[in-house]
Protein backbone atom coordinates (compact mmCIF):
# COMPACT_ATOMS: atom_id res chain seq x y z
CA UNK A 1 0.00 0.00 0.00
CA UNK A 2 1.36 3.40 -0.98
CA UNK A 3 1.64 6.29 1.39
CA UNK A 4 1.09 9.94 0.68
CA UNK A 5 4.44 11.78 0.92
CA UNK A 6 2.82 14.87 2.49
CA UNK A 7 0.52 13.36 5.06
CA UNK A 8 1.74 9.84 5.62
CA UNK A 9 -1.75 8.49 5.12
CA UNK A 10 -2.44 5.55 2.92
CA UNK A 11 -2.72 6.61 -0.67
CA UNK A 12 -5.40 4.71 -2.51
CA UNK A 13 -6.50 5.49 -6.05
CA UNK A 14 -9.70 6.98 -4.68
CA UNK A 15 -7.72 8.98 -2.13
CA UNK A 16 -5.46 10.36 -4.86
CA UNK A 17 -8.53 11.34 -6.85
CA UNK A 18 -10.04 13.12 -3.88
CA UNK A 19 -6.76 14.90 -3.25
CA UNK A 20 -6.47 16.01 -6.84
CA UNK A 21 -10.00 17.41 -6.69
CA UNK A 22 -9.14 19.44 -3.62
CA UNK A 23 -5.91 20.71 -5.13
CA UNK A 24 -7.51 21.80 -8.41
CA UNK A 25 -10.22 23.88 -6.72
CA UNK A 26 -8.04 26.98 -6.78
CA UNK A 27 -9.79 30.20 -5.81
CA UNK A 28 -8.82 32.87 -8.32
CA UNK A 29 -7.30 36.09 -7.15
CA UNK A 30 -10.34 38.20 -6.24
CA UNK A 31 -8.62 41.44 -7.03
CA UNK A 32 -7.58 40.25 -10.51
CA UNK A 33 -11.03 38.88 -11.24
CA UNK A 34 -12.75 42.02 -10.12
CA UNK A 35 -10.23 44.17 -11.98
CA UNK A 36 -10.77 42.28 -15.24
CA UNK A 37 -14.53 42.42 -14.83
CA UNK A 38 -14.47 46.15 -14.12
CA UNK A 39 -12.22 46.70 -17.12
CA UNK A 40 -14.64 44.88 -19.40
CA UNK A 41 -17.61 46.72 -17.92
CA UNK A 42 -15.86 50.07 -18.34
CA UNK A 43 -15.08 49.28 -21.99
CA UNK A 44 -18.68 48.30 -22.61
CA UNK A 45 -19.90 51.36 -20.72
CA UNK A 46 -17.83 53.80 -22.77
CA UNK A 47 -18.63 52.00 -26.04
CA UNK A 48 -22.34 52.28 -25.25
CA UNK A 49 -21.89 55.97 -24.45
CA UNK A 50 -20.09 56.54 -27.78
CA UNK A 51 -22.86 54.84 -29.79
CA UNK A 52 -25.54 56.73 -27.88
CA UNK A 53 -23.74 60.05 -28.42
CA UNK A 54 -23.34 59.38 -32.15
CA UNK A 55 -27.06 58.63 -32.52
CA UNK A 56 -27.99 61.66 -30.44
CA UNK A 57 -25.96 64.00 -32.67
CA UNK A 58 -27.67 62.64 -35.78
CA UNK A 59 -31.12 62.93 -34.21
CA UNK A 60 -30.55 66.50 -33.04
CA UNK A 61 -29.14 67.49 -36.44
CA UNK A 62 -32.09 65.99 -38.33
CA UNK A 63 -34.54 67.49 -35.87
CA UNK A 64 -33.00 70.97 -36.29
CA UNK A 65 -33.24 70.70 -40.09
CA UNK A 66 -36.92 69.76 -39.95
CA UNK A 67 -37.65 72.61 -37.53
CA UNK A 68 -35.98 75.03 -39.93
CA UNK A 69 -38.17 73.80 -42.81
CA UNK A 70 -41.36 74.78 -40.97
CA UNK A 71 -44.73 73.73 -39.62
CA UNK A 72 -45.80 71.35 -42.37
CA UNK A 73 -42.56 69.36 -42.26
CA UNK A 74 -42.73 69.14 -38.47
CA UNK A 75 -46.24 67.74 -38.80
CA UNK A 76 -44.94 65.20 -41.34
CA UNK A 77 -42.22 64.22 -38.85
CA UNK A 78 -44.84 63.66 -36.15
CA UNK A 79 -46.82 61.42 -38.54
CA UNK A 80 -43.70 59.33 -39.32
CA UNK A 81 -42.92 59.00 -35.60
CA UNK A 82 -46.49 57.86 -34.98
CA UNK A 83 -46.26 55.18 -37.64
CA UNK A 84 -43.00 53.84 -36.18
CA UNK A 85 -44.49 53.86 -32.68
CA UNK A 86 -47.54 52.00 -33.96
CA UNK A 87 -45.32 49.42 -35.66
CA UNK A 88 -43.27 48.83 -32.50
CA UNK A 89 -46.29 48.60 -30.22
CA UNK A 90 -48.35 46.42 -32.58
CA UNK A 91 -45.43 43.96 -32.73
CA UNK A 92 -45.01 43.81 -28.96
CA UNK A 93 -47.74 41.28 -28.16
CA UNK A 94 -48.01 39.50 -31.49
CA UNK A 95 -47.45 35.78 -31.76
CA UNK A 96 -46.23 34.50 -35.11
CA UNK A 97 -48.08 31.18 -34.84
CA UNK A 98 -51.45 32.82 -34.23
CA UNK A 99 -50.89 35.50 -36.87
CA UNK A 100 -50.29 32.85 -39.53
CA UNK A 101 -53.76 31.50 -38.84
CA UNK A 102 -55.34 34.96 -39.10
CA UNK A 103 -54.63 36.38 -42.56
CA UNK A 104 -55.40 40.07 -42.76
CA UNK A 105 -55.44 40.60 -39.00
CA UNK A 106 -52.45 42.97 -39.11
CA UNK A 107 -54.12 45.02 -41.84
CA UNK A 108 -57.09 45.44 -39.52
CA UNK A 109 -54.84 46.99 -36.88
CA UNK A 110 -53.55 49.52 -39.40
CA UNK A 111 -57.12 50.21 -40.56
CA UNK A 112 -57.99 51.35 -37.03
CA UNK A 113 -54.70 53.28 -36.85
CA UNK A 114 -55.27 55.36 -39.99
CA UNK A 115 -58.94 55.89 -39.14
CA UNK A 116 -57.86 57.41 -35.82
CA UNK A 117 -55.28 59.53 -37.67
CA UNK A 118 -57.96 60.87 -40.03
CA UNK A 119 -60.24 61.70 -37.10
CA UNK A 120 -57.61 63.44 -34.99
CA UNK A 121 -55.96 65.48 -37.73
CA UNK A 122 -59.27 66.30 -39.37
CA UNK A 123 -60.41 67.98 -36.16
CA UNK A 124 -57.20 69.87 -35.46
CA UNK A 125 -56.31 70.95 -39.00
CA UNK A 126 -59.74 71.81 -40.38
CA UNK A 127 -59.27 75.58 -40.04
CA UNK A 128 -55.80 75.48 -41.63
CA UNK A 129 -57.12 73.38 -44.51
CA UNK A 130 -60.01 75.79 -45.18
CA UNK A 131 -57.67 78.79 -45.20
CA UNK A 132 -55.37 77.01 -47.65
CA UNK A 133 -58.05 76.48 -50.35
CA UNK A 134 -60.10 79.66 -49.86
CA UNK A 135 -59.19 81.04 -53.29
CA UNK A 136 -60.52 77.96 -55.16
CA UNK A 137 -64.32 77.75 -54.93
CA UNK A 138 -64.55 74.06 -55.90
CA UNK A 139 -61.86 72.94 -53.46
CA UNK A 140 -63.32 75.19 -50.78
CA UNK A 141 -66.75 73.56 -51.13
CA UNK A 142 -65.23 70.06 -51.24
CA UNK A 143 -63.08 70.67 -48.16
CA UNK A 144 -65.99 72.29 -46.31
CA UNK A 145 -68.15 69.24 -47.10
CA UNK A 146 -65.42 66.84 -45.93
CA UNK A 147 -64.94 68.78 -42.69
CA UNK A 148 -68.67 68.90 -42.04
CA UNK A 149 -69.06 65.14 -42.45
CA UNK A 150 -65.60 64.16 -41.20
CA UNK A 151 -66.93 62.68 -37.98
CA UNK A 152 -69.52 60.60 -39.85
CA UNK A 153 -66.88 59.33 -42.30
CA UNK A 154 -64.52 58.33 -39.48
CA UNK A 155 -67.34 56.68 -37.55
CA UNK A 156 -68.35 54.45 -40.46
CA UNK A 157 -64.72 53.60 -41.17
CA UNK A 158 -64.44 52.47 -37.55
CA UNK A 159 -67.69 50.49 -37.80
CA UNK A 160 -66.36 48.80 -40.95
CA UNK A 161 -63.27 47.74 -38.99
CA UNK A 162 -65.42 46.60 -36.08
CA UNK A 163 -67.54 44.40 -38.38
CA UNK A 164 -64.38 43.11 -40.07
CA UNK A 165 -63.04 42.07 -36.66
CA UNK A 166 -66.26 40.22 -35.76
CA UNK A 167 -66.30 38.37 -39.07
CA UNK A 168 -62.69 37.20 -38.65
CA UNK A 169 -63.20 35.63 -35.20
CA UNK A 170 -62.00 32.03 -35.23
CA UNK A 171 -62.76 29.23 -32.81
CA UNK A 172 -60.03 28.54 -30.21
CA UNK A 173 -58.46 31.94 -30.95
CA UNK A 174 -61.02 34.23 -29.36
CA UNK A 175 -58.83 35.14 -26.39
CA UNK A 176 -55.87 36.10 -28.60
CA UNK A 177 -58.04 38.11 -31.00
CA UNK A 178 -59.87 40.04 -28.31
CA UNK A 179 -56.56 40.68 -26.53
CA UNK A 180 -55.13 42.14 -29.74
CA UNK A 181 -58.32 44.20 -30.26
CA UNK A 182 -57.98 45.74 -26.78
CA UNK A 183 -54.23 46.27 -27.25
CA UNK A 184 -54.86 48.08 -30.55
CA UNK A 185 -57.28 50.50 -28.92
CA UNK A 186 -54.88 51.20 -26.06
CA UNK A 187 -52.16 52.00 -28.60
CA UNK A 188 -54.49 54.40 -30.40
CA UNK A 189 -55.28 56.22 -27.16
CA UNK A 190 -51.62 56.51 -26.13
CA UNK A 191 -50.24 57.48 -29.54
CA UNK A 192 -52.94 59.83 -30.78
CA UNK A 193 -53.67 61.59 -27.51
CA UNK A 194 -50.17 62.98 -27.32
CA UNK A 195 -49.77 63.51 -31.08
CA UNK A 196 -53.02 65.48 -31.33
CA UNK A 197 -51.81 67.91 -28.69
CA UNK A 198 -48.37 67.99 -30.32
CA UNK A 199 -49.82 69.07 -33.67
CA UNK A 200 -51.99 71.68 -31.96
CA UNK A 201 -48.86 73.09 -30.29
CA UNK A 202 -47.05 73.25 -33.64
CA UNK A 203 -49.73 75.38 -35.30
CA UNK A 204 -50.00 77.66 -32.26
CA UNK A 205 -46.38 78.53 -32.99
CA UNK A 206 -43.30 76.33 -33.36
CA UNK A 207 -42.05 77.83 -30.09
CA UNK A 208 -44.73 75.95 -28.13
CA UNK A 209 -43.66 72.65 -29.70
CA UNK A 210 -39.91 73.18 -29.83
CA UNK A 211 -39.30 74.46 -26.30
CA UNK A 212 -41.05 71.59 -24.44
CA UNK A 213 -39.57 68.96 -26.77
CA UNK A 214 -36.06 70.44 -26.38
CA UNK A 215 -36.36 70.49 -22.59
CA UNK A 216 -37.16 66.77 -22.54
CA UNK A 217 -34.06 66.09 -24.64
CA UNK A 218 -31.93 68.31 -22.40
CA UNK A 219 -33.29 66.64 -19.28
CA UNK A 220 -32.57 63.20 -20.71
CA UNK A 221 -29.01 64.15 -21.69
CA UNK A 222 -28.41 65.87 -18.34
CA UNK A 223 -29.66 62.86 -16.38
CA UNK A 224 -27.43 60.57 -18.44
CA UNK A 225 -24.29 62.72 -18.00
CA UNK A 226 -24.75 63.45 -14.29
CA UNK A 227 -25.71 59.82 -13.64
CA UNK A 228 -22.74 58.54 -15.69
CA UNK A 229 -20.12 60.55 -13.80
CA UNK A 230 -21.68 61.10 -10.37
CA UNK A 231 -24.52 58.59 -10.01
CA UNK A 232 -24.39 56.45 -6.87
CA UNK A 233 -27.81 56.55 -5.21
CA UNK A 234 -30.58 54.57 -6.97
CA UNK A 235 -33.67 56.65 -7.71
CA UNK A 236 -36.42 54.14 -8.46
CA UNK A 237 -36.51 50.35 -8.67
CA UNK A 238 -38.28 50.39 -12.04
CA UNK A 239 -35.14 51.93 -13.60
CA UNK A 240 -32.02 50.66 -11.84
CA UNK A 241 -29.75 52.93 -13.89
CA UNK A 242 -31.57 56.09 -12.79
CA UNK A 243 -29.91 57.86 -9.86
CA UNK A 244 -30.77 60.77 -7.58
CA UNK A 245 -27.60 62.54 -8.65
CA UNK A 246 -28.64 62.32 -12.30
CA UNK A 247 -32.23 63.39 -11.53
CA UNK A 248 -31.26 66.44 -9.45
CA UNK A 249 -28.45 67.53 -11.78
CA UNK A 250 -30.75 67.23 -14.80
CA UNK A 251 -33.49 69.20 -13.05
CA UNK A 252 -31.28 72.22 -12.42
CA UNK A 253 -29.86 72.01 -15.94
CA UNK A 254 -33.32 71.83 -17.52
CA UNK A 255 -34.70 74.83 -15.62
CA UNK A 256 -31.68 76.98 -16.52
CA UNK A 257 -31.90 75.97 -20.18
CA UNK A 258 -35.65 76.67 -20.18
CA UNK A 259 -35.05 80.30 -19.21
CA UNK A 260 -32.19 80.76 -21.70
CA UNK A 261 -33.80 78.94 -24.65
CA UNK A 262 -37.05 80.87 -24.26
CA UNK A 263 -35.08 84.10 -24.66
CA UNK A 264 -33.31 82.81 -27.79
CA UNK A 265 -36.34 81.23 -29.49
CA UNK A 266 -38.66 84.08 -28.55
CA UNK A 267 -36.73 86.53 -30.73
CA UNK A 268 -37.53 84.73 -34.02
CA UNK A 269 -40.92 85.49 -35.54
CA UNK A 270 -40.98 82.30 -37.64
CA UNK A 271 -40.88 80.37 -34.36
CA UNK A 272 -43.46 82.42 -32.47
CA UNK A 273 -46.08 83.18 -35.16
CA UNK A 274 -49.07 80.80 -35.34
CA UNK A 275 -49.74 79.09 -38.68
CA UNK A 276 -53.26 79.61 -40.03
CA UNK A 277 -52.93 77.50 -43.20
CA UNK A 278 -50.93 74.58 -44.62
CA UNK A 279 -48.46 76.62 -46.67
CA UNK A 280 -44.70 76.43 -46.18
CA UNK A 281 -43.71 80.11 -46.45
CA UNK A 282 -41.98 82.12 -43.75
CA UNK A 283 -44.20 83.87 -41.25
CA UNK A 284 -44.23 87.49 -40.15
CA UNK A 285 -46.57 88.71 -37.44
CA UNK A 286 -46.90 90.90 -34.39
CA UNK A 287 -45.25 88.71 -31.75
CA UNK A 288 -47.46 90.06 -28.97
CA UNK A 289 -46.52 91.24 -25.51
CA UNK A 290 -45.21 87.81 -24.46
CA UNK A 291 -42.32 88.12 -26.91
CA UNK A 292 -41.51 91.81 -26.41
CA UNK A 293 -38.69 92.43 -23.90
CA UNK A 294 -39.27 94.10 -20.57
CA UNK A 295 -36.35 95.92 -18.97
CA UNK A 296 -35.40 95.64 -15.31
CA UNK A 297 -32.97 98.07 -13.68
CA UNK A 298 -30.03 96.63 -11.74
CA UNK A 299 -29.17 99.88 -9.92
CA UNK A 300 -28.77 99.18 -6.24
CA UNK A 301 -28.27 95.47 -6.90
CA UNK A 302 -24.84 95.53 -8.57
CA UNK A 303 -21.67 97.59 -7.96
CA UNK A 304 -21.04 100.75 -10.00
CA UNK A 305 -18.26 99.16 -12.05
CA UNK A 306 -20.63 96.43 -13.31
CA UNK A 307 -21.05 96.93 -17.11
CA UNK A 308 -24.79 96.15 -17.30
CA UNK A 309 -27.16 98.57 -15.63
CA UNK A 310 -30.34 96.80 -16.76
CA UNK A 311 -31.41 93.44 -18.14
CA UNK A 312 -34.11 92.56 -20.63
CA UNK A 313 -36.42 89.60 -20.06
CA UNK A 314 -39.15 88.30 -22.32
CA UNK A 315 -42.37 87.68 -20.35
CA UNK A 316 -42.55 84.25 -21.97
CA UNK A 317 -39.39 83.30 -20.06
CA UNK A 318 -41.37 83.19 -16.82
CA UNK A 319 -43.77 80.74 -18.46
CA UNK A 320 -40.74 78.77 -19.65
CA UNK A 321 -39.64 78.29 -16.04
CA UNK A 322 -42.98 76.55 -15.29
CA UNK A 323 -42.59 74.36 -18.37
CA UNK A 324 -39.00 73.55 -17.39
CA UNK A 325 -40.07 72.64 -13.87
CA UNK A 326 -42.63 70.19 -15.25
CA UNK A 327 -40.12 68.78 -17.76
CA UNK A 328 -37.58 68.11 -15.02
CA UNK A 329 -39.80 66.72 -12.25
CA UNK A 330 -43.06 65.33 -13.69
CA UNK A 331 -42.27 64.36 -17.28
CA UNK A 332 -39.59 61.77 -16.28
CA UNK A 333 -42.41 59.70 -14.78
CA UNK A 334 -43.44 58.96 -18.36
CA UNK A 335 -40.08 57.23 -18.69
CA UNK A 336 -40.60 55.38 -15.40
CA UNK A 337 -43.99 54.21 -16.65
CA UNK A 338 -42.39 52.91 -19.85
CA UNK A 339 -39.69 51.15 -17.79
CA UNK A 340 -42.33 49.41 -15.68
CA UNK A 341 -44.22 48.47 -18.83
CA UNK A 342 -41.12 46.90 -20.38
CA UNK A 343 -40.37 45.01 -17.18
CA UNK A 344 -43.91 43.65 -17.15
CA UNK A 345 -43.35 42.21 -20.64
CA UNK A 346 -39.69 41.30 -20.00
CA UNK A 347 -38.21 43.33 -22.83
CA UNK A 348 -35.24 45.70 -22.83
CA UNK A 349 -36.48 48.15 -25.47
CA UNK A 350 -39.60 48.67 -27.56
CA UNK A 351 -37.51 48.33 -30.72
CA UNK A 352 -34.06 48.86 -32.22
CA UNK A 353 -34.71 51.75 -34.60
CA UNK A 354 -32.15 54.06 -32.94
CA UNK A 355 -28.71 52.59 -32.07
CA UNK A 356 -27.96 53.04 -28.38
CA UNK A 357 -31.45 54.33 -27.61
CA UNK A 358 -33.80 51.47 -28.49
CA UNK A 359 -36.93 52.19 -30.46
CA UNK A 360 -38.83 55.36 -31.33
CA UNK A 361 -41.25 54.64 -28.48
CA UNK A 362 -38.35 54.60 -26.01
CA UNK A 363 -37.53 58.19 -26.99
CA UNK A 364 -41.14 59.38 -26.90
CA UNK A 365 -42.20 58.18 -23.45
CA UNK A 366 -41.58 61.52 -21.71
CA UNK A 367 -42.55 63.54 -24.78
CA UNK A 368 -46.07 62.11 -24.58
CA UNK A 369 -46.56 63.52 -21.09
CA UNK A 370 -44.91 66.81 -22.00
CA UNK A 371 -46.96 67.48 -25.15
CA UNK A 372 -50.26 67.26 -23.29
CA UNK A 373 -49.06 69.54 -20.49
CA UNK A 374 -47.65 72.12 -22.94
CA UNK A 375 -50.99 72.35 -24.76
CA UNK A 376 -53.04 72.62 -21.56
CA UNK A 377 -50.66 75.21 -20.10
CA UNK A 378 -50.73 77.30 -23.28
CA UNK A 379 -54.53 77.23 -23.53
CA UNK A 380 -55.00 77.95 -19.82
CA UNK A 381 -52.38 80.62 -19.10
CA UNK A 382 -51.10 81.98 -22.43
CA UNK A 383 -53.66 81.90 -25.25
CA UNK A 384 -56.17 84.78 -25.25
CA UNK A 385 -59.63 83.58 -24.29
CA UNK A 386 -61.53 85.10 -27.20
CA UNK A 387 -62.57 84.42 -30.79
CA UNK A 388 -60.71 85.85 -33.75
CA UNK A 389 -62.41 87.41 -36.78
CA UNK A 390 -61.16 84.51 -38.90
CA UNK A 391 -62.75 81.94 -36.59
CA UNK A 392 -66.14 83.71 -36.59
CA UNK A 393 -66.08 84.24 -40.36
CA UNK A 394 -65.27 80.58 -40.92
CA UNK A 395 -68.24 79.50 -38.80
CA UNK A 396 -70.54 81.90 -40.67
CA UNK A 397 -69.43 80.71 -44.11
CA UNK A 398 -69.46 77.05 -43.16
CA UNK A 399 -72.66 76.70 -41.14
CA UNK A 400 -75.07 79.40 -42.42
CA UNK A 401 -77.00 79.29 -45.68
CA UNK A 402 -76.69 82.11 -48.20
CA UNK A 403 -79.96 83.65 -47.01
CA UNK A 404 -78.82 83.49 -43.38
CA UNK A 405 -75.49 85.07 -44.29
CA UNK A 406 -77.32 87.87 -46.15
CA UNK A 407 -79.62 88.47 -43.18
CA UNK A 408 -76.57 88.65 -40.87
CA UNK A 409 -74.90 91.12 -43.23
CA UNK A 410 -77.97 93.40 -43.29
CA UNK A 411 -78.35 93.20 -39.52
CA UNK A 412 -74.70 94.13 -38.93
CA UNK A 413 -75.02 96.99 -41.44
CA UNK A 414 -78.02 98.38 -39.54
CA UNK A 415 -76.13 98.14 -36.24
CA UNK A 416 -73.18 100.07 -37.70
CA UNK A 417 -75.48 102.79 -39.11
CA UNK A 418 -77.21 103.19 -35.73
CA UNK A 419 -73.85 103.55 -33.95
CA UNK A 420 -72.61 106.02 -36.54
CA UNK A 421 -75.55 108.37 -36.01
CA UNK A 422 -75.57 107.95 -32.26
CA UNK A 423 -78.78 105.96 -32.00
CA UNK A 424 -79.08 103.37 -29.19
Amino acid sequence: MLKDNNTGTPSTPSGRIRHRKRSTEVIPDASKANGNRLLVNDQSKYKSMLIRTYSTVWMIGGFALIIYMGHLYIWAMVVVIQIFMGKELFSLLRKAHEDRQLPGFRILNWHFFFTAMLYVYGRFLSQQLVNTVTSDKFLYKLVSWLIKYQMVICYFLYIAGFMWFILTLKKKMYKYQFGQFAWTHMILIVVFTQSAFTVANIFEGIFWFLLPASLIVINDIGAYIFGFFFGKTPLIKLSPKKTWEGFIGASFTTIIFAFVLADIMGRFQWLTCPRKDLSTGWLHCDPGLLFKPEYYSLLGWVPEWFPWKEVSVLPVQWHALCIGLFASIIAPFGGFFASGFKRAFKIKDFGDSIPGHGGITDRMDCQMVMAVFAYIYHQSFVAPQNYSVEMILDQVLRNLTFEEQRALYLKLGQIFLDRQFGQP
